[in-house]
């Protein structure tokens, strides 16, 4: 595993190569693929010029959001999903095998079922393209149960549920972008994680909750940095990640107001105080 920075997960708003300075200057590990603006540098300057804007900063890339709205219309559907062959060969040709999309806990339009048969239908349509280049998709559930309310239908929101969905899709290559939020207010289990296999999670947020607040009455955007209230047991997942042989990316994902605000004024403060809260999981973890 290692301690990867994604900007925005942290409340920076920066181009893609400042943020990767960021994650140098901050100590992390990896940064994630800007896959668009790749593109654009290695059209002009060639795909070893790219690969060189992680090397030089001794960073590994960690993942890149799938350029395809799977739930979009299906004429912006197929256009997307004609232009994923070259995004993904650049992908490959850099090393980065991890992609990330969602799925959404509950609908307005459609039943569970046919949100059910539209993923497994064009995710599957997704993961055969990947498939030819090498990759993994990793599928976020959503987990709060207050992301769920107030809706017409709900969807899946948990690992198991999240699971059934890529086994239906059958390629081979779905598994979990696994956020210990998510696994923490769907009220999942340590014993639930030992029993993954290393191919089932593909990317990993870390996080913490709010104290106080039942697990069902969480709110999705309202989280804390990681070891700030101890509630999700951070350590123990670790390292029941590291046991089963994950060895991806972990990237703070925390939506904290406080450290937002101090992203505004200075992103590099934000990205190491970030980083500080991880470090003492992460050692006690066994990853140091």
């Amino acid at each position: 595993m290692f301690q990867n920075l994604s900007p925005g997960a942290i409340g920076i708003r920066c181009a893609w190569i400042e943020g990767l300075d960021l994650a140098r200057e901050a100590g992390y590990q990896g940064a994630d693929l800007n896959l668009g603006e790749a593109q654009r540098i290695a059209q002009e300057r060639g795909t070893d010029t790219v690969r060189a804007l992680f090397a030089s900063r001794g960073l590994q890339i960690g993942g890149w959001g799938l350029p395809v709205d799977w739930r979009s219309p299906a004429p912006q559907f197929y256009e997307q999903l004609g232009r994923l062959p070259a995004l993904c060969q650049l992908a490959a040709d850099l090393g980065c095998h991890r992609t990330l999309t969602i799925y959404p806990p509950a609908s307005d339009n459609l039943t569970r079922q046919e949100l059910f048969n539209l993923a497994v239908k064009r995710l599957r349509l997704v993961a055969e393209v990947l498939r030819d280049y090498g990759h993994r998709i990793g599928i976020e559930f959503i987990g709060p149960r207050t992301s769920r309310m107030n809706h017409k239908h709900g969807a899946i929101y948990s690992m198991d549920g999240l699971l059934a969905l890529a086994c239906a899709i059958g390629t081979g290559n779905v598994g979990l972008l696994f956020d210990v939020w998510h696994w923490y207010t769907c009220r999942s289990t340590l014993d639930d994680v030992r029993h993954l296999a290393a191919a089932d999670v593909v990317y990993v947020h870390i996080n913490d909750a709010p104290a106080g607040i039942d697990a069902l009455d969480q709110m999705d955007l309202v989280r804390c940095l990681p070891g700030e209230t101890g509630i999700i047991p951070n350590v123990e997942l670790l390292r029941t990640l590291k046991a089963i042989g994950f060895d991806g990316p972990v990237t703070i994902e925390p939506f904290s107001q406080s450290l937002s605000e101090l992203a505004a004024q200075d992103p590099l403060a934000a990205a190491k105080r970030a980083r500080a809260s991880l470090e003492p999981i992460w050692r006690e973890a066994g990853l140091a």
